[in-house]
């Protein structure tokens, strides 16, 4: 499960992977874990909708394209 602060649309390889798949955006002593290749799944890129790269640290509430 992601955490409610990660934009619904982030995606990552791990994903993919069913005995990954539910860690992938874990947290740990409040910092994430995943620090690999995204993609937005809006914008098939490492783009987002509003023009910025797209990370697990960058993807939060703070963006115009974030959704729950």
């Amino acid at each position: 499960m992601k955490p409610d602060n990660v934009c619904r649309h982030l995606r990552t390889k791990k994903m993919f992977i069913p005995a990954e798949a539910d860690q992938v955006f874990s947290v740990e002593d409040g910092h994430f874990t995943h620090s690999g290749h995204c993609w937005c799944n809006k914008t098939c890129s490492e783009v987002g909708f509003d023009d910025r790269q797209v990370s697990v640290q960058l993807c939060n509430p703070s963006r115009s394209c974030f959704e729950e």
